[in-house]
Parts: structure tokens; sequence; C-alpha cells
């Protein structure tokens, strides 16, 4: 196999990259046609420097952006409301974890990368199944900037539902980040009568909420392919990525009922 001129990636097999709007120096916009489970077509919108991945947009619906620096991912959510039953237009949902390393591929790398067959529908080739996580913390949007720069503008329709789990506040704690921003939450498991928002028959009574996503199509490991030179020795290079679907199951606490009408039983 021929190595590429320069040592940047090939033409990625499983993305579509197109020249989008300056972000920054090295910036690059990728565009992939991606199916869904039930057989839709939807595109993703990937934008990434050198320094870090700006964000990842599935349907238009949800972001996730990773700051490779602070070690911190975000995903935030735009949900229509019913406006039949009291809600506004949309609400907005922020869940903040830590970004650990492996989970994406470097943002320098998904900047080198370039786009082939740019009508091709694509498929995850790795599926790594759902996670389950507790969100048990509130942080303060006006504080958050401390833990991620991304967070003032990412979330800044999700002031007062900002989440993130007491696991992940341990590990920034000892990077050095100011806990007032961080506030405990209610859990279930601490208030008995604190019921699921689907079980709960009260509208306006708090509960623990729950809110699901998928990733259906994300840059997730780098390949290597190896060459030999004249001299027999071998070497390996990057040569193309892997792609991976995973879905992600967030429970916190609400105040009321009405901010989680999603969750019902039917």
């Amino acid at each position: 196999m021929r190595r590429p001129a320069g040592g940047g990636l090939p033409a990625c097999r499983g993305c579509v990259a197109s020249a989008g709007p300056a972000a920054g120096p090295r910036a690059a916009e990728l565009r992939v046609r991606v199916r869904l489970p039930g057989g839709q077509v939807t595109e993703e919108s990937l934008q990434a420097t050198a320094a870090r991945l700006r964000q990842l947009e599935l349907r238009a619906a949800t972001r996730l952006t990773a700051d490779f620096i602070r070690e911190v991912k975000i995903f935030r959510a735009l949900i229509l409301g019913e406006l039949e039953r009291g809600q506004s237009q949309f609400q907005a949902l922020c869940f903040v974890t830590r970004l650990h390393r492996n989970e994406i591929i470097p943002s320098e790398s998904m900047a080198k990368l370039r786009q082939k067959n740019p009508r091709t529908v694509r498929q995850a080739e790795e599926v790594r199944g759902w996670e389950h996580l507790s969100m048990d913390v509130a942080v303060n949007f006006s504080k958050g900037a401390q833990l991620s720069s991304h967070i003032h503008n990412v979330c800044a329709e999700a002031k007062e539902a900002i989440y993130t789990r007491e696991e992940d506040v341990k590990f920034w704690l000892e990077k050095g980040v100011d806990g007032s921003m961080f506030e405990v939450l209610p859990q279930g498991s601490e208030v008995p009568e604190l019921p699921r928002c689907r079980r709960c028959p009260d509208r306006w009574k708090p509960c623990i909420c729950s809110y699901s996503l998928s990733l259906e199509w994300y840059p997730c490991m780098l390949k290597y392919c190896r060459s030999r030179d004249a001299g027999g020795k071998v070497s390996s290079y990057k040569c193309g990525i892997r792609s991976c679907q995973k879905g992600y199951t967030f429970d916190y606490y609400v105040p009321q009922k009405q901010l989680c009408l999603w969750d019902e039983e039917t």
C-alpha cells in the first residue's frame, strides 16, 4: 500500500468533508449522510480545528461539542415543546461529561479529513451500544466558562438545565476547577417519594426525567496502514478512520414533570 504524500490522512472512505467557513487555523467541516435505524437518511455536520473538535450536529436538534484541551464533552439537545400542554416552542438541555482519551479521533486529525462520494449514505462500522448516565449535579451557567469556554455558547438556551455527574466533577476539581459552579441535585435513591417522571401522575410535581440520544456516526478511531521501504523496514502511518455509533440515556432531576412530558408511559 502506497503511503500518501505529506503524511496526512487520505480521503475518508466513511465521511464527507467540505470547505466550510473558517473557524480558526486549519479548520475543516465535514457533512456526512447517515442512515438511521428506521431507514431514514439524515445529514450530520462536523466542524474541527487543529486545537479541538468544535461540534457534531445531528439533525440540527442535537449537538456534541468535545473540548480536547479541557477534557469536556457537551451534549446539547433541542426538544420541540407541546404548546397545547403549556410548554414553550422548544426546550433546551445540556449534559456535560468528562471526555476520555480515544473516544473520538484527535481534532487535528479530523481537521485533515477530506471527502469522497458526497452522496453516499453511510452507516457506522462499529456499534458501541448504550451508556446510562445519572446526571446528579447542576452546572451554574454564569460560571461554566471556567469548565469549558464552549458552555457559554452551546448551552445559552439551556441556562437552567445544564447537568453533569458527581464522578466527573471530582475529576475536574482535581484539575483545579472552581467547585462553586456545581450543585448536587436530589436523587430518587435519596428521596424515596421522588418518582420517575413517566410514572408521576402530577405534571407539577418533581421527578426524575430520562432523555436519550444517539450518535449514529462519528469518527471514533484512527486506522493505521503499514509500508515497507527499499531496505525492508516496516513503518505504520495514518490511513483513514473508523466510524462508530453510540447511544446515551441521561437521568436527571426536574422540579416539575411539565419539563419532561416526553418521558411518559404509553
